[in-house]
Protein backbone atom coordinates (compact mmCIF):
# COMPACT_ATOMS: atom_id res chain seq x y z
CA UNK A 1 0.00 0.00 0.00
CA UNK A 2 1.43 3.40 -0.99
CA UNK A 3 2.18 5.77 1.88
CA UNK A 4 -0.47 8.32 0.89
CA UNK A 5 -3.11 5.56 0.85
CA UNK A 6 -1.84 4.21 4.15
CA UNK A 7 -1.96 7.70 5.66
CA UNK A 8 -5.53 8.20 4.43
CA UNK A 9 -6.47 4.77 5.80
CA UNK A 10 -4.92 5.69 9.17
CA UNK A 11 -6.75 9.03 9.32
CA UNK A 12 -10.08 7.32 8.67
CA UNK A 13 -9.20 4.75 11.35
CA UNK A 14 -8.47 7.49 13.85
CA UNK A 15 -11.78 9.22 13.18
CA UNK A 16 -13.66 5.93 13.61
CA UNK A 17 -11.79 5.11 16.81
CA UNK A 18 -12.46 8.56 18.27
CA UNK A 19 -16.16 8.12 17.49
CA UNK A 20 -16.24 4.62 19.01
CA UNK A 21 -14.50 5.78 22.20
CA UNK A 22 -17.09 8.53 22.54
CA UNK A 23 -19.94 6.14 21.76
CA UNK A 24 -18.61 3.67 24.34
CA UNK A 25 -18.59 6.36 27.01
CA UNK A 26 -22.17 7.32 26.13
CA UNK A 27 -23.32 3.69 26.19
CA UNK A 28 -21.49 3.08 29.48
CA UNK A 29 -23.46 5.91 31.07
CA UNK A 30 -26.68 4.70 29.48
CA UNK A 31 -26.26 1.15 30.82
CA UNK A 32 -25.20 2.45 34.24
CA UNK A 33 -28.42 4.47 34.56
CA UNK A 34 -30.67 1.42 34.04
CA UNK A 35 -33.04 1.03 36.99
CA UNK A 36 -31.49 -2.32 37.87
CA UNK A 37 -28.00 -0.81 38.15
CA UNK A 38 -29.02 2.59 39.54
CA UNK A 39 -32.22 2.09 41.58
CA UNK A 40 -31.66 5.27 43.63
CA UNK A 41 -30.93 7.40 40.55
CA UNK A 42 -27.54 8.58 41.84
CA UNK A 43 -26.07 8.94 38.37
CA UNK A 44 -26.62 12.38 36.88
CA UNK A 45 -27.95 12.93 33.36
CA UNK A 46 -25.49 12.53 30.52
CA UNK A 47 -25.42 16.28 30.00
CA UNK A 48 -23.30 16.47 33.15
CA UNK A 49 -20.74 14.17 31.53
CA UNK A 50 -20.25 16.15 28.33
CA UNK A 51 -16.88 17.53 29.55
CA UNK A 52 -15.54 13.97 29.71
CA UNK A 53 -16.45 13.45 26.06
CA UNK A 54 -14.36 16.51 25.21
CA UNK A 55 -11.45 14.65 26.76
CA UNK A 56 -12.18 11.10 25.57
CA UNK A 57 -12.84 11.79 21.87
CA UNK A 58 -9.73 13.84 20.95
CA UNK A 59 -7.37 11.85 23.17
CA UNK A 60 -8.44 8.42 21.89
CA UNK A 61 -6.37 8.43 18.66
CA UNK A 62 -3.34 9.87 20.49
CA UNK A 63 -3.42 7.14 23.15
CA UNK A 64 -3.85 4.41 20.54
CA UNK A 65 -0.95 5.95 18.58
CA UNK A 66 1.27 5.75 21.65
CA UNK A 67 0.46 2.05 21.97
CA UNK A 68 1.57 1.44 18.37
CA UNK A 69 -1.99 0.63 17.33
CA UNK A 70 -1.67 2.32 13.94
CA UNK A 71 1.77 0.91 13.17
CA UNK A 72 0.60 -2.72 13.17
CA UNK A 73 0.79 -4.92 10.12
CA UNK A 74 -2.30 -4.69 7.92
CA UNK A 75 -3.32 -8.23 8.85
CA UNK A 76 -1.42 -8.45 12.15
CA UNK A 77 -1.97 -10.93 14.96
CA UNK A 78 -5.26 -10.53 16.80
CA UNK A 79 -3.51 -10.97 20.14
CA UNK A 80 -1.35 -7.92 19.48
CA UNK A 81 -4.41 -5.90 18.49
CA UNK A 82 -6.27 -6.90 21.65
CA UNK A 83 -3.30 -6.16 23.90
CA UNK A 84 -2.70 -2.68 22.44
CA UNK A 85 -6.41 -1.88 22.53
CA UNK A 86 -6.71 -3.01 26.15
CA UNK A 87 -3.79 -0.87 27.24
CA UNK A 88 -5.24 2.16 25.45
CA UNK A 89 -8.64 1.61 27.10
CA UNK A 90 -6.97 1.28 30.51
CA UNK A 91 -5.00 4.52 30.05
CA UNK A 92 -8.11 6.38 28.95
CA UNK A 93 -10.00 5.00 31.94
CA UNK A 94 -7.26 6.24 34.28
CA UNK A 95 -7.51 9.73 32.79
CA UNK A 96 -11.30 9.71 33.20
CA UNK A 97 -10.97 8.49 36.81
CA UNK A 98 -8.53 11.31 37.52
CA UNK A 99 -11.02 13.81 36.08
CA UNK A 100 -13.86 12.24 38.10
CA UNK A 101 -11.76 12.50 41.24
CA UNK A 102 -11.12 16.19 40.66
CA UNK A 103 -14.86 16.75 40.12
CA UNK A 104 -15.77 14.43 43.04
CA UNK A 105 -18.19 12.37 40.92
CA UNK A 106 -18.04 9.21 43.03
CA UNK A 107 -21.13 7.52 41.63
CA UNK A 108 -19.83 7.72 38.09
CA UNK A 109 -16.99 5.27 38.67
CA UNK A 110 -19.33 2.53 37.50
CA UNK A 111 -19.50 4.32 34.16
CA UNK A 112 -15.74 3.85 33.81
CA UNK A 113 -16.02 0.18 34.78
CA UNK A 114 -18.47 -0.35 31.91
CA UNK A 115 -16.54 1.91 29.53
CA UNK A 116 -13.45 -0.34 29.37
CA UNK A 117 -15.13 -3.54 28.10
CA UNK A 118 -17.47 -1.58 25.83
CA UNK A 119 -14.69 0.31 24.04
CA UNK A 120 -12.62 -2.85 23.67
CA UNK A 121 -15.62 -4.69 22.24
CA UNK A 122 -16.68 -1.96 19.78
CA UNK A 123 -13.19 -1.21 18.45
CA UNK A 124 -12.46 -4.95 18.22
CA UNK A 125 -15.64 -5.44 16.15
CA UNK A 126 -14.54 -2.58 13.90
CA UNK A 127 -11.13 -4.22 13.44
CA UNK A 128 -12.72 -7.57 12.61
CA UNK A 129 -15.01 -5.95 10.03
CA UNK A 130 -11.99 -4.31 8.40
CA UNK A 131 -10.07 -7.59 8.48
CA UNK A 132 -12.99 -9.50 6.94
CA UNK A 133 -13.46 -6.84 4.25
CA UNK A 134 -9.77 -6.94 3.38
CA UNK A 135 -9.86 -10.71 3.06
CA UNK A 136 -13.08 -10.74 1.05
CA UNK A 137 -11.83 -8.22 -1.51
CA UNK A 138 -8.30 -9.53 -1.40
CA UNK A 139 -8.90 -11.67 -4.45
CA UNK A 140 -7.80 -10.74 -7.90
CA UNK A 141 -10.83 -8.54 -8.57
CA UNK A 142 -10.18 -6.31 -5.57
CA UNK A 143 -6.44 -5.81 -5.95
CA UNK A 144 -4.57 -3.13 -7.90
CA UNK A 145 -3.05 -4.68 -11.02
CA UNK A 146 0.47 -3.41 -11.60
CA UNK A 147 3.11 -3.92 -14.29
CA UNK A 148 6.75 -3.92 -13.25
CA UNK A 149 9.28 -2.18 -15.50
CA UNK A 150 12.91 -2.95 -14.68
CA UNK A 151 15.59 -5.60 -14.46
CA UNK A 152 14.64 -9.24 -13.86
CA UNK A 153 16.47 -9.33 -10.51
CA UNK A 154 14.45 -6.35 -9.22
CA UNK A 155 11.23 -7.95 -10.48
CA UNK A 156 11.98 -11.20 -8.62
CA UNK A 157 12.67 -9.24 -5.44
CA UNK A 158 9.35 -7.43 -5.76
CA UNK A 159 7.53 -10.73 -6.35
CA UNK A 160 9.05 -12.10 -3.14
CA UNK A 161 7.87 -9.03 -1.24
CA UNK A 162 4.37 -9.42 -2.66
CA UNK A 163 4.45 -13.07 -1.68
CA UNK A 164 4.98 -12.14 1.98
CA UNK A 165 1.85 -9.99 1.94
CA UNK A 166 3.87 -6.87 2.85
CA UNK A 167 2.23 -4.96 -0.02
CA UNK A 168 -1.41 -5.80 0.49
CA UNK A 169 -3.85 -5.00 -2.31
CA UNK A 170 -1.20 -5.17 -5.08
CA UNK A 171 -1.03 -7.84 -7.78
CA UNK A 172 1.89 -8.06 -10.20
CA UNK A 173 0.35 -8.98 -13.55
CA UNK A 174 3.29 -8.51 -15.95
CA UNK A 175 6.86 -7.34 -16.17
CA UNK A 176 9.23 -6.11 -18.85
CA UNK A 177 12.74 -4.75 -19.22
CA UNK A 178 12.98 -1.55 -21.26
CA UNK A 179 16.57 -2.43 -22.13
CA UNK A 180 15.13 -5.33 -24.19
CA UNK A 181 11.48 -4.49 -24.83
CA UNK A 182 10.15 -1.46 -26.77
CA UNK A 183 7.76 1.11 -25.30
CA UNK A 184 5.05 -0.29 -27.55
CA UNK A 185 5.19 -3.54 -25.60
CA UNK A 186 4.40 -1.64 -22.40
CA UNK A 187 1.33 -0.11 -24.04
CA UNK A 188 0.19 -3.55 -25.20
CA UNK A 189 0.52 -4.90 -21.64
CA UNK A 190 -1.47 -1.97 -20.27
CA UNK A 191 -4.34 -2.86 -22.62
CA UNK A 192 -4.02 -6.62 -22.14
CA UNK A 193 -4.11 -6.58 -18.34
CA UNK A 194 -6.15 -3.40 -17.76
CA UNK A 195 -3.36 -2.34 -15.42
CA UNK A 196 -4.02 0.26 -12.72
CA UNK A 197 -0.39 1.27 -12.24
CA UNK A 198 3.16 0.75 -13.50
CA UNK A 199 6.08 0.30 -11.09
CA UNK A 200 9.36 1.54 -12.57
CA UNK A 201 12.78 0.61 -11.19
CA UNK A 202 15.19 3.06 -12.86
CA UNK A 203 18.39 1.21 -12.08
CA UNK A 204 20.32 0.13 -15.20
CA UNK A 205 17.84 2.01 -17.43
CA UNK A 206 18.46 5.27 -19.24
CA UNK A 207 16.41 8.17 -17.88
CA UNK A 208 15.33 9.08 -21.41
CA UNK A 209 13.75 5.64 -21.84
CA UNK A 210 12.02 5.94 -18.46
CA UNK A 211 10.65 9.33 -19.51
CA UNK A 212 9.13 7.72 -22.62
CA UNK A 213 7.48 5.06 -20.45
CA UNK A 214 6.03 7.74 -18.17
CA UNK A 215 4.67 9.67 -21.17
CA UNK A 216 3.03 6.50 -22.49
CA UNK A 217 1.33 5.93 -19.13
CA UNK A 218 0.23 9.57 -19.02
CA UNK A 219 -1.61 9.11 -22.31
CA UNK A 220 -3.27 5.95 -20.95
CA UNK A 221 -4.24 7.62 -17.66
CA UNK A 222 -2.28 5.01 -15.69
CA UNK A 223 -0.33 5.87 -12.51
CA UNK A 224 3.46 5.43 -12.47
CA UNK A 225 5.25 4.51 -9.24
CA UNK A 226 8.96 5.26 -9.57
CA UNK A 227 11.27 3.48 -7.14
CA UNK A 228 13.56 5.99 -5.42
CA UNK A 229 16.14 3.45 -4.28
CA UNK A 230 18.36 3.66 -7.36
CA UNK A 231 21.07 5.16 -5.12
CA UNK A 232 22.20 2.74 -2.43
CA UNK A 233 22.47 4.82 0.75
CA UNK A 234 23.95 3.44 3.94
CA UNK A 235 22.31 5.72 6.51
CA UNK A 236 20.13 8.29 4.79
CA UNK A 237 16.39 7.83 4.57
CA UNK A 238 14.64 8.90 1.37
CA UNK A 239 11.63 11.21 1.36
CA UNK A 240 9.77 13.14 -1.34
CA UNK A 241 9.37 16.91 -1.14
CA UNK A 242 8.83 19.85 -3.47
CA UNK A 243 10.88 22.96 -4.23
CA UNK A 244 9.42 25.75 -6.38
CA UNK A 245 7.06 23.27 -8.03
CA UNK A 246 9.80 20.71 -8.71
CA UNK A 247 9.48 17.28 -7.03
CA UNK A 248 12.59 16.51 -5.01
CA UNK A 249 14.03 13.29 -3.58
CA UNK A 250 15.54 14.07 -0.17
CA UNK A 251 18.23 11.85 1.35
CA UNK A 252 18.57 12.70 5.04
CA UNK A 253 20.36 11.06 7.96
CA UNK A 254 19.16 13.47 10.65
CA UNK A 255 15.69 13.76 12.21
CA UNK A 256 13.03 14.71 9.67
CA UNK A 257 10.50 17.51 10.01
CA UNK A 258 7.45 16.25 11.90
CA UNK A 259 5.25 17.18 14.82
CA UNK A 260 8.07 15.89 17.04
CA UNK A 261 10.43 18.55 15.64
CA UNK A 262 7.78 21.25 16.15
CA UNK A 263 7.28 20.03 19.71
CA UNK A 264 11.06 20.11 20.24
CA UNK A 265 11.17 23.77 19.17
CA UNK A 266 8.36 24.61 21.59
CA UNK A 267 10.02 22.61 24.38
CA UNK A 268 13.32 24.39 23.78
CA UNK A 269 11.86 27.89 23.85
CA UNK A 270 9.39 27.42 26.71
CA UNK A 271 11.81 25.25 28.72
CA UNK A 272 14.66 27.74 28.34
CA UNK A 273 12.38 30.65 29.24
CA UNK A 274 11.15 28.88 32.39
CA UNK A 275 14.67 27.85 33.39
CA UNK A 276 15.96 31.41 32.92
CA UNK A 277 13.18 32.67 35.21
CA UNK A 278 13.84 29.97 37.83
CA UNK A 279 17.62 30.28 37.82
CA UNK A 280 18.02 34.04 37.34
CA UNK A 281 18.96 34.47 41.02
CA UNK A 282 21.55 31.71 40.68
CA UNK A 283 23.03 33.39 37.61
CA UNK A 284 23.27 36.70 39.47
CA UNK A 285 25.09 35.01 42.38
CA UNK A 286 27.38 33.14 39.99
CA UNK A 287 28.22 36.35 38.13
CA UNK A 288 29.08 38.14 41.39
CA UNK A 289 31.21 35.19 42.55
CA UNK A 290 33.14 35.08 39.26
CA UNK A 291 33.72 38.86 39.34
CA UNK A 292 35.01 38.84 42.94
CA UNK A 293 37.09 35.65 42.74
CA UNK A 294 39.51 36.46 39.89
CA UNK A 295 40.32 39.22 37.44
CA UNK A 296 38.74 39.05 34.03
CA UNK A 297 35.28 39.08 32.41
CA UNK A 298 32.31 37.36 34.00
CA UNK A 299 31.25 35.68 30.77
CA UNK A 300 33.36 33.38 28.62
CA UNK A 301 32.48 33.52 24.93
CA UNK A 302 33.88 30.98 22.53
CA UNK A 303 33.18 30.18 18.89
CA UNK A 304 31.65 26.71 18.73
CA UNK A 305 30.34 24.56 15.87
CA UNK A 306 26.55 24.68 15.63
CA UNK A 307 24.10 23.07 13.23
CA UNK A 308 26.06 21.58 10.29
CA UNK A 309 29.19 23.23 11.68
CA UNK A 310 27.97 26.84 11.49
CA UNK A 311 29.95 28.89 14.06
CA UNK A 312 28.15 30.66 16.90
CA UNK A 313 29.24 32.36 20.11
CA UNK A 314 28.57 30.00 23.02
CA UNK A 315 28.14 31.61 26.45
CA UNK A 316 29.44 30.32 29.77
CA UNK A 317 30.32 31.78 33.14
CA UNK A 318 34.09 32.06 33.19
CA UNK A 319 35.42 29.18 35.31
CA UNK A 320 39.11 29.51 34.36
CA UNK A 321 41.75 32.17 34.53
CA UNK A 322 41.41 34.84 31.86
CA UNK A 323 44.40 33.55 29.83
CA UNK A 324 43.22 29.92 29.82
CA UNK A 325 43.28 29.62 26.03
CA UNK A 326 46.93 30.65 25.89
CA UNK A 327 47.85 28.10 28.60
CA UNK A 328 46.04 25.26 26.81
CA UNK A 329 49.06 24.42 24.62
CA UNK A 330 51.24 23.96 27.71
CA UNK A 331 48.81 21.34 29.08
CA UNK A 332 48.40 19.38 25.84
CA UNK A 333 50.48 16.49 27.21
CA UNK A 334 47.99 16.05 30.09
CA UNK A 335 44.98 15.55 27.82
CA UNK A 336 42.95 12.53 29.03
CA UNK A 337 40.65 12.27 26.02
CA UNK A 338 41.42 10.38 22.84
CA UNK A 339 40.78 12.18 19.58
CA UNK A 340 40.61 15.93 18.96
CA UNK A 341 38.93 17.03 22.23
CA UNK A 342 40.75 18.32 25.32
CA UNK A 343 39.84 17.29 28.89
CA UNK A 344 42.04 17.35 32.01
CA UNK A 345 41.18 16.29 35.56
CA UNK A 346 42.02 19.02 38.09
CA UNK A 347 42.83 21.46 35.32
CA UNK A 348 45.16 24.08 36.93
CA UNK A 349 43.50 26.81 34.88
CA UNK A 350 40.20 26.39 36.76
CA UNK A 351 39.59 28.88 39.57
CA UNK A 352 38.21 27.95 43.01
CA UNK A 353 34.82 29.40 42.17
CA UNK A 354 35.04 27.78 38.75
CA UNK A 355 35.36 24.32 40.33
CA UNK A 356 32.13 24.88 42.21
CA UNK A 357 30.38 26.16 39.11
CA UNK A 358 31.59 23.18 37.07
CA UNK A 359 30.69 20.62 39.75
CA UNK A 360 27.03 21.66 39.62
CA UNK A 361 27.07 22.71 35.92
CA UNK A 362 26.19 26.28 36.90
CA UNK A 363 28.74 27.60 34.40
CA UNK A 364 26.48 26.27 31.61
CA UNK A 365 23.40 28.30 32.62
CA UNK A 366 24.07 31.23 30.21
CA UNK A 367 23.67 28.77 27.34
CA UNK A 368 19.93 29.03 28.00
CA UNK A 369 20.20 32.34 26.11
CA UNK A 370 21.84 30.46 23.22
CA UNK A 371 18.76 28.21 23.25
CA UNK A 372 16.41 31.22 23.20
CA UNK A 373 18.36 32.62 20.24
CA UNK A 374 17.88 29.36 18.35
CA UNK A 375 21.60 28.50 18.27
CA UNK A 376 21.28 25.55 20.64
CA UNK A 377 18.69 23.10 21.93
CA UNK A 378 18.04 21.85 25.43
CA UNK A 379 19.02 18.35 24.27
CA UNK A 380 21.62 17.60 21.62
CA UNK A 381 25.31 16.80 21.15
CA UNK A 382 27.55 19.17 23.08
CA UNK A 383 29.02 21.93 20.88
CA UNK A 384 32.76 21.64 20.31
CA UNK A 385 35.27 24.42 19.63
CA UNK A 386 35.93 25.06 15.95
CA UNK A 387 39.56 23.94 16.16
CA UNK A 388 38.56 20.57 17.64
CA UNK A 389 35.96 20.02 14.91
CA UNK A 390 38.61 20.82 12.30
CA UNK A 391 40.77 17.99 13.72
CA UNK A 392 38.12 15.26 13.29
CA UNK A 393 40.05 12.29 11.85
CA UNK A 394 36.90 10.42 10.80
CA UNK A 395 34.50 12.19 8.40
CA UNK A 396 31.61 10.20 9.92
CA UNK A 397 32.10 12.13 13.17
CA UNK A 398 30.73 15.24 11.47
CA UNK A 399 27.27 13.66 11.43
CA UNK A 400 26.96 14.72 15.07
CA UNK A 401 26.69 18.24 13.62
CA UNK A 402 23.51 17.34 11.71
CA UNK A 403 21.33 18.54 14.63
CA UNK A 404 21.51 21.59 16.86
CA UNK A 405 23.98 21.25 19.74
CA UNK A 406 22.46 21.01 23.19
CA UNK A 407 22.94 21.58 26.88
CA UNK A 408 22.75 17.86 27.60
CA UNK A 409 22.69 14.56 25.74
CA UNK A 410 23.32 10.85 26.25
CA UNK A 411 27.00 11.64 26.94
CA UNK A 412 26.10 13.71 30.02
CA UNK A 413 23.75 11.15 31.55
CA UNK A 414 26.17 8.28 30.80
CA UNK A 415 28.77 9.56 33.22
CA UNK A 416 29.44 13.06 31.90
CA UNK A 417 33.19 13.53 31.68
CA UNK A 418 33.91 9.95 32.78
CA UNK A 419 33.68 9.03 29.08
CA UNK A 420 37.27 9.45 27.89
CA UNK A 421 37.13 7.87 24.44
CA UNK A 422 35.98 10.39 21.83
CA UNK A 423 34.77 7.55 19.61
CA UNK A 424 32.44 6.42 22.42
CA UNK A 425 31.32 10.02 22.88
CA UNK A 426 30.45 10.24 19.16
CA UNK A 427 28.74 6.85 19.30
CA UNK A 428 26.41 8.11 22.03
CA UNK A 429 25.68 11.28 20.04
CA UNK A 430 24.87 9.32 16.89
CA UNK A 431 22.72 6.91 18.91
CA UNK A 432 20.73 9.94 20.05
CA UNK A 433 20.39 11.27 16.48
CA UNK A 434 19.34 7.91 15.01
CA UNK A 435 16.75 7.24 17.73
CA UNK A 436 15.55 10.78 18.29
CA UNK A 437 12.01 11.60 19.36
CA UNK A 438 10.49 14.22 21.62
CA UNK A 439 10.02 11.51 24.25
CA UNK A 440 13.76 10.75 24.19
CA UNK A 441 14.45 14.45 24.81
CA UNK A 442 12.09 14.44 27.78
CA UNK A 443 13.72 11.29 29.17
CA UNK A 444 17.22 12.78 28.83
CA UNK A 445 16.13 16.01 30.52
CA UNK A 446 14.63 14.08 33.43
CA UNK A 447 17.76 11.94 33.79
CA UNK A 448 20.01 15.01 33.58
CA UNK A 449 18.61 16.48 36.80
CA UNK A 450 19.95 13.72 39.13
CA UNK A 451 23.18 13.55 37.10
CA UNK A 452 23.78 17.26 37.72
CA UNK A 453 22.81 17.20 41.39
CA UNK A 454 25.08 14.22 42.06
CA UNK A 455 28.02 16.10 40.54
CA UNK A 456 29.28 12.77 39.16
CA UNK A 457 31.99 13.01 36.50
CA UNK A 458 32.25 16.82 36.71
CA UNK A 459 35.71 18.29 36.06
Amino acid sequence: MLRRRRQLHTQVQKLLDAFLFGLSFFLAHWFRTWPGLDPEHKIADFSSYAPYLLMVVPLAPAILELQGFYQRAHMGARRQTLWQLSRAAAWMALLVVAALFLRKEEGARGVVALFIPLVIFLVWIKEEIIRHSAMSIGGEAGRRRVIFVGADADARQLEQTLGTGALGGVQLVARLDLNRDPIGRLVDLLHEHSANAVIVSPRNTLFGTIEEAIHACELEGVEVWLFADFFKTRLAQTTVDELAGHPMLVFATGPRASWHSVAKGVLDFVGALVLVALTSWLMVLAAIAVRLSSPGPVMFRQRRAGLNGRPFGMLKFRSMVSNAEQLKQELAALNEMTGPVFKVTNDPRVTRVGRILRKWSLDELPQLFNVLRGEMSLVGPRPLPLDEVARFDDPAHRRRLSVKPGLTCLWQISGRNDVRDFTEWVRLDLEYIDNWSIWLDVEILLRTVPAVFSGAGAK
